[in-house]
């Protein structure tokens, strides 16, 4: 079996998830759902050495120190350092140019929980072998819901192991989202992609050829040090940054998909957080020194001060240090807007 290289992107702030997220900790780093961070769990998920090489991590200087102390228990992680962030395509250029052209990538976020680890790996599987046919292809995840807040991809003709992607669609309103749902022809798109590192270079080239140039121009340009690759800083900051959806995806004639059930969250809020760990029969989940008294789908937790709420449903009380948030779940789309979550 074709070895598969796992691609992690490591970046951003999770300012959604303050004050438990900060600059200084960002969510990658943190252990929100189980004991392991987000990162770790990210690496210990394409960790079996019989269908994984090492993992390549692209991440900014500000999270270097973070990768490298979480990443020691996985010797031959390779670190690329971005000397600043140009979205996930020229992130994914830089790992697809430090790999063998016929290397295939697994590019995952690094701050997404995945309950179901073996659905992951039969994904991973049958989207390799799509991508040893120059397909590529994106983990299109199951609906649980309308979900306004994900983009989602329409099914086109069947594939082994998957399908043709038919078209992406932009996060919609909630009744496009509820018809997406009743068509049953529509996945989540996850933000997890697997191709050949030189099918990937092609398409860049295709379909943004000065952000190629100036993604090879500073790999050329770059250096090493020990572990960690730095891409040359002038060359890489010419580029006008875009996302791989925008850049490759939505416009290359070989794009696929492979459905997948796997208890996925991009953990983007206090409530997909919540909705990511067990809770009591109520569905409250506590964390620290908290008592709860006829309430319902309550996320409460404190590294400190008492917590107590009686009779309240779908909100969010979260001590950290000397700062405390209170919102509803509704809300919790808002809480990156806060001027703390921007500013710490």
């Amino acid at each position: 079996m074709t070895k598969i290289y796992p691609v992690v992107l490591c970046g951003g702030s999770g300012t959604r998830l303050w004050p438990r997220s900060r600059k200084q900790a960002p969510k990658p780093f943190l252990p929100l759902v189980d004991e392991d961070t987000l990162f770790e769990a990210t690496l210990a998920r394409a960790a079996d050495p019989d269908r994984f090489g090492e993992p390549v991590v692209v991440t900014g200087v500000g999270h270097r120190t973070h990768v490298e102390a979480q990443a020691a228990g996985h010797p031959g992680t390779r670190v690329i350092v971005e000397p600043m962030a140009r979205n996930t395509a020229p992130a994914i250029a830089l790992a697809a140019h430090r790999l063998p052209a016929d290397a295939i990538m697994l590019v995952c976020p690094s701050d997404h929980h995945i309950a179901d680890v073996a659905a992951f790996r039969e994904a991973a599987g049958a989207a390799a072998r799509l991508a040893e046919e120059d397909w590529l292809v994106s983990f299109g995840i199951n609906p649980t819901g309308p979900e306004t807040g994900f983009g989602y991809i329409r099914r086109g003709a069947e594939l082994p192991g998957g399908f043709q992607v038919e078209r992406f669609v932009e996060k919609p309103d909630l009744a496009t989202a509820e018809q997406f749902l009743a068509d049953g022809n529509y996945s989540w798109n996850g933000g997890i992609f697997v191709f050949k590192a030189g099918t990937f270079l092609d398409e860049l080239a295709r379909h943004r050829p000065a952000m190629a140039a100036a993604v090879r121009e500073a790999v050329e340009r770059g250096h090493e040090d020990g572990a960690a690759f730095h891409p040359d800083a002038g060359a890489f900051g010419r580029i006008e940054g875009d996302s791989v959806d925008y850049a490759v995806m939505e416009n290359t004639t070989r794009a696929a998909v492979v459905p997948v059930s796997m208890g996925w969250s991009d953990i983007g809020n206090w409530q997909a957080l919540r909705d990511a760990r067990p809770g009591d029969e109520a569905g409250n989940r506590t964390r620290g020194n908290v008592e709860l008294v006829d309430c319902r789908n309550v996320l409460a937790e404190t590294d400190g001060p008492r917590i107590s709420v009686i009779g309240l449903e779908d909100i969010a009380v979260v001590v950290d240090g000397d700062e405390v948030l209170v919102t509803s779940m509704a809300g919790a789309q808002k809480v990156g807007k806060l001027g703390g979550a921007v500013n710490q």
